[in-house]
């Protein structure tokens, strides 16, 4: 991982460009869009189509060579909609693709490369057709999606569920369930008790916000504007 050569007042900078990008090219992009987010690196977001929305407090985290894409297909008949909860985690490379609908609850976490549709995109006789035969996707409340895992059509993922690195799910999971493989077989069941999701988080938005910019504060502290732009010239690739 490359070293955070910035100086505080440098990174303080780039929020701000990120927040202005946000709100006036990314969010209007989206039917609806929460107060609260977090999105790194937003100019590597896509957003497709018209119905797509997204809850409070969302943490995104775009990637130039991992695009986050989320597509809503409002073609002819068909008016796809993606609805996602609030307390989000989108990982770069995330993609969400719904013809019909894929639906997702709060505090849900998505790793890096997972793949979430209700559609085959093609005909399975007629491969001309685009759409093929959309069945709804669901995701309940604080479910974990692992590191490219794919959720294929007419999915519902109940309450508190992990799906392992990987995996491809094609039928239903039941809650508190720990799902691998493909296809995703059941290899743990959990604990009934009191999870503790991204909600937590967000209990006291502003503590949360100073706590980072107090942490940012620290780690960039011996950084000054000289030796960043020294780091610029003359790159190490140690670091």
């Amino acid at each position: 991982m490359r070293q955070d050569n910035r100086p505080y007042w440098i990174k303080k900078l780039d929020k701000r460009i990120n927040r202005f990008y946000v709100n006036h090219f990314l969010s209007p992009q989206f039917k609806s869009f929460g107060k609260g987010s977090a999105v790194f690196k937003p100019r590597f977001v896509k957003v497709f189509g018209a119905n797509v929305s997204i809850g409070n407090f969302p943490t995104i985290i775009g990637e130039q060579d991992a695009l986050i894409q989320l597509t809503s297909w409002d073609v002819g008949e068909w008016e796809g909609e993606i609805a996602i909860g609030d307390y989000a985690l989108i990982s770069p490379g995330v993609r969400i693709l719904a013809a019909k609908r894929v639906s997702i609850g709060d505090a849900c976490m998505f790793g890096h490369g997972a793949y979430i549709t209700d559609s085959d995109w093609h005909g399975i006789y007629d491969r001309t057709e685009v759409v093929g035969s959309p069945k709804e996707v669901v995701l309940e409340k604080n479910v974990w999606i692992g590191d490219s895992a794919i959720v294929c059509k007419g999915v519902t993922i109940g309450e508190n569920s992990i799906i392992g690195a990987g995996s491809v799910v094609t039928k239903d999971v039941p809650k508190n369930s720990v799902y691998a493989g493909n296809p995703a077989k059941l290899v743990k069941e959990l604990d009934e008790g009191e999870f503790v999701s991204r909600e937590s988080f967000f209990s006291d938005p502003k503590k949360l916000a100073d706590d980072f910019d107090m942490l940012d504060r620290y780690t960039l502290a011996k950084n000054s504007t000289f030796s960043w732009i020294k780091s610029l010239i003359f790159r190490d690739k140690s670091h």
